[in-house]
């Protein structure tokens, strides 16, 4: 991490320190306000001049050694004063009842003796530690000033960006004729069997496209036909055979092998592909000795078919001959004219005809710079793109960046340049993304987690700090630090990846800090001695591995993936973390030593089989995110959970076997997230007036036990209309058959008004006859609809009249017996009049599924005048409704459908089966498709 960001960091801390002394009324011991106002006074002079130190120790060397001193000194007062911190609020909880987090001003009254003999006792210990680091800041600061190091230049503040401003352009340009060439080359088949397996090799400057054309061919629909398995290894420097032939097997059977042994490993290999067509891409390829590559070569080659072959990328034509490669594709730089049109695509995508002509010159001299590699362009292109007028495009051509030999790579300067465009906050967002090893897939929500958990997002704006972090998100989208991205249904950005040279500059910025490292079952798997400074580290397990981690005991970041075993004491010796991740990778009970983490914000134990989480958690004052989603054998939370205020993210979906929520849980008024409250849970479970002050909840909350709900006026309580920003919601009734049981659920869901953005509605387990709240027509965002297991409903509610309904899906609603006009929301309108407005029913929706709807007979409407039902639906499935007679005639003549589904109808399938049923003619589009055991009715022209 840049030495500015840490700074910055620690200097907000000072702050705050002394604000609050002002403020609250907390008092240090003599002495130690000066300390800080010394250190205050130190880090600001060293700060005015880390632009300049920054950019220089790229060519001066010493200049780099005072910035990695800075950056330790800095990070150790960081932990002293978070320590400080925490102590202070752990006081305020432990010593004052009923606490809330305040936002202003907090008088502490602590009447215990023992509570100030405390406090007085870590003001020393922390006035000690504070006066070590500043003796060791007081030399750094004078040594600044033998490099003659300049006070900051005012520095351009970027942009902020739009939210339409995301546009993405395609990777690939002028390599038509390669991508041809490739493709037909891996669709060859052989006249004759041939003795040795067939690699292919693509050849070319790092960041020139080799990736994205194996990519393209990877995923090509012709080559997905062809091959029995596609296997994809990102290979990466130094070339580890043992990985990667766990990951050939892994893409070969699906799941990851316990095998340790090389020789046991290529036989694996070896057995498994005996008469299969696979293909193997092998990414980013260095080796240039064949004493590894030899085996497995000749592991793939026995039990071969003759259609298999190899695809590798590498930047040295020495690394494909020794390969032995039947085939090389040399990719050259892109022409003048190619390079040019990719760079306008992003540099000029939002000017007028006239900027674009005022620009052409220097933007052509520009691109000359990048030298035709894509990724250069790409990223010279995306950060012009930002720059408004003719002098900072000028600047950005006049740079001295392009001239630093120093640097390791010709991609380096174009990325150095957009880095340094970034500010603070995001570079030191940046700079986080070396922690995670190449071709790692990062998604977007946890990224933003880990780092609101290291300090890099403001919490003076906490009401927008998931805002903000999309927003860094983006940028780094926009600058093209990211890449290969996956979206959702609504166009958002989920999850992506860093083009390896990207991320080696991401590691060329922090060198030593952050490391990433496989380590496989049976190795001894202590870390070397270049791993010691480290503070940020991911660890990827493969089958059951033994970690020794002492020797960086000052982690920030400790993120570890797969199957581990630890030893008890870790957590002794991990004091520094902030962020842990034990996903999947825990085989023991969490121990009681957890609660020594004080600093820890961000904890991820996804996946694991504890039953309990020890009382000892509710000490981490500080966490921001739990994350125990499908914890699967996990029955209860802690009892103290009320003392994590500070809490925005309480994971737990899919920890289906917790019964209730424990007392204290309405203390949480800070939660953003929680996945699932469970009501009532007998004498320890609390009810949904809990959830009456948590109006900061965002996205999806299910709400289990709504049977146990006493009364209308509990559910009311829970106030869920005031949590304007859930979008998402799902009410879980389910219980006892009783008559005046399901009667109560009625109510309860009268009460349960969502509030008006809702975009996600479900029901399930409900219990009364009818289903008709009176808010249903008012949630006029709502697009998906599932309404399950409702089994004593005997009609549907008037889902008709939602504007914007566009998923429909229903099941298992066994009482009900016929759908009419009151599914539409229309029982009482009459329409036949001349000067009656024409009505639309269902105008957005485009899937309905019915299924297990086994005492359905009737669906049928009794209206007259002008009404369009279903405009826009393009897909009917419906399942086992048994009696169902007929389906309506808007339906068999709606024009936009074009796949209707009927399984287990034993009525429609005689109406409607294809040219022999007797309503079949009814159907208005048509294709020749028969099935015994089902219509299907699908892709109609």
């Amino acid at each position: 991490m840049a030495a500015e960001t840490i700074v910055s960091m620690v200097l907000e801390q000072l702050t705050s320190i002394i604000v609050r002394e002002v403020e609250q009324e907390v008092r240090l011991v003599v002495g130690v306000k000066k300390e800080i106002i010394k250190l205050t006074n130190n880090f600001r002079a060293i700060q005015v001049v880390l632009v300049d130190a920054e950019q220089r120790q790229v060519k001066e060397a010493a200049v780099g050694v005072w910035l990695d001193m800075l950056k330790d000194a800095s990070y150790d007062m960081d932990d002293v004063l978070d320590e400080w911190n925490t102590a202070i609020l752990k006081l305020q909880i432990e010593g004052v009842e009923n606490v809330q987090i305040p936002k202003k001003k907090v008088r502490f009254v602590f009447s215990s003796p023992c509570i100030c003999f405390r406090q007085v006792a870590l003001r020393h210990d922390i006035g000690v530690k504070i006066k070590e680091i500043n003796e060791n800041l007081d030399s750094i600061a004078e040594e600044k000033d033998k490099y003659n190091l300049n006070a900051n230049r005012s520095i351009e503040e970027p942009q902020r960006l739009k939210t339409t401003s995301f546009i993405e352009v395609s990777e690939i340009h002028g390599r038509d004729e390669e991508k041809n060439i490739l493709v037909k080359k891996l669709l060859s088949e052989s006249k004759q069997e041939r003795a040795n397996l067939p690699v292919i090799s693509i050849v070319g400057f790092g960041g020139i496209g080799k990736t994205t054309l194996a990519q393209l061919a990877y995923n090509d629909a012709l080559i997905r036909a062809k091959f029995d398995h596609r296997i994809w290894v990102c290979v990466s420097d130094p070339f580890d055979e043992v990985r990667i032939a766990r990951a050939i097997i892994e893409g070969l059977r699906g799941q990851a092998t316990n095998l340790v042994e090389f020789q046991s490993l290529l036989e694996c290999i070896r057995d498994t592909i005996v008469n299969k067509k696979f293909l193997l891409i092998l990414d980013d390829v260095w080796i240039e000795k064949d004493d590894k590559w030899g085996p497995l070569y000749n592991s793939l080659n026995n039990g071969l078919h003759s259609e298999s072959k190899v695809l590798i990328t590498t930047r040295k034509e020495i690394v494909a001959r020794m390969m032995k490669s039947t085939d090389v594709i040399n990719i050259g730089v892109l022409s003048l004219d190619e390079s040019w049109s990719l760079f306008t695509q992003l540099a000029f995508w939002d000017r007028s005809h006239e900027e674009c002509e005022e620009l052409e010159n220097i933007g052509r001299e520009i691109v000359g710079k990048c030298k035709g590699l894509p990724l250069a362009i790409k990223t010279t292109g995306s950060l012009l793109g930002f720059k408004k007028t003719r002098d900072q495009w000028q600047r950005i051509l006049d740079s001295e960046m392009w001239k630093l030999k120093e640097l390791e790579k010709d991609l380096f300067p174009p990325l150095l340049l957009s880095y340094n465009d970034l500010s603070s906050m995001v570079k030191r967002c940046f700079s986080y993304c070396a922690i995670f090893p190449k071709d790692y897939v990062m998604k977007k929500d946890e990224l933003i987690k880990l780092w609101m958990a290291q300090g890099y997002l403001n919490l003076e704006h906490d009401e927008e700090i998931e805002i903000i972090g999309g927003e860094y998100f983006n940028t780094l989208a926009l600058h093209s630090f990211f890449q290969e991205f996956k979206k959702d249904g609504n166009g958002n950005i989920y999850e992506c990846k860093m083009h390896d040279i990207v991320h080696d500059f991401a590691q060329f910025l922090v060198k030593n800090e952050c490391f990433s490292k496989e380590i496989y079952g049976g190795e001894k798997a202590s870390l070397d001695v270049s791993c010691e400074k480290a503070r940020h580290s991911m660890l990827i397990l493969k089958s059951s591995s033994n970690v020794n981690i002492y020797s960086v005991q000052k982690l920030r970041s400790l993120l570890i993936e797969g199957t581990s075993s630890f030893p008890p004491d870790l957590f002794k010796h991990m004091t520094c973390l902030r962020s842990l991740k034990l996903n999947r990778s825990w085989d023991n009970k969490i121990p009681s030593e957890i609660g020594k983490l004080v600093h820890l914000r961000y904890l991820n134990m996804s996946g694991l089989g504890f039953k309990e989480l020890p009382e000892t958690l509710c000490c981490l004052y500080n966490l921001q995110t739990l994350d125990i989603c499908h914890c699967d054998f996990l029955l209860k939370l802690p009892q103290g959970m009320g003392k994590l205020i500070n809490l925005r993210h309480l994971m737990n979906n899919g920890a289906l076997k917790l019964r209730y929520m424990p007392k204290g849980i309405e203390k949480l008024v800070c939660l953003r997230r929680l996945d699932r409250f469970v009501a009532g849970g007998g004498p320890n479970g609390m009810g949904l007036e809990c959830l009456k002050n948590m109006n900061k909840l965002r996205g999806e909350l299910r709400l289990d036990g709504l049977s146990k709900v006493v009364d209308e006026t509990e559910a009311k309580n829970a106030q869920l209309m005031n949590k304007k920003n859930l979008v998402h919601l799902q009410l879980w009734f389910h219980g006892s058959s009783r008559i005046e049981e399901c009667n109560k659920d009625s109510a309860v869901l009268e009460a349960l008004q969502p509030p008006p953005k809702l975009e996600f509605f479900w029901i399930d387990g409900y219990r009364s006859i009818i289903l008709s709240p009176h808010w249903i027509v008012s949630l006029i965002h709502l697009k998906v609809v599932h309404l399950r297991r409702c089994n004593n409903c005997e009609y549907l509610p008037a889902l008709g009249k939602l504007p914007r309904l566009e998923y429909l899906k229903i099941w298992n609603m066994n009482s009900l017996k016929r759908v009419g006009n009151e599914f539409l929301g229309m029982e009482n309108i009459d329409t036949s009049s001349s000067s009656s407005p024409s009505l639309i029913a269902f105008p957005k929706l485009k899937t309905l599924i019915i299924y297990g709807m086994e005492n359905w007979e009737e669906w049928e409407y009794k209206i007259t005048g002008d009404i369009t039902i279903m405009p826009s639906l393009s897909e009917l499935e419906m399942f086992n409704c048994l009696k169902l007679k007929s389906l309506p005639d808007h339906l068999l003549h709606a024009t936009t459908l074009n796949q209707l589904s009927i399984d287990g109808c034993v009525s429609l399938e005689q109406l409607y089966k294809v040219e022999e049923g007797e309503k079949w003619s009814k159907i208005s589009k048509k294709i020749e498709t028969s099935n015994e055991e089902y219509i299907t009715i699908e892709n109609c022209p």
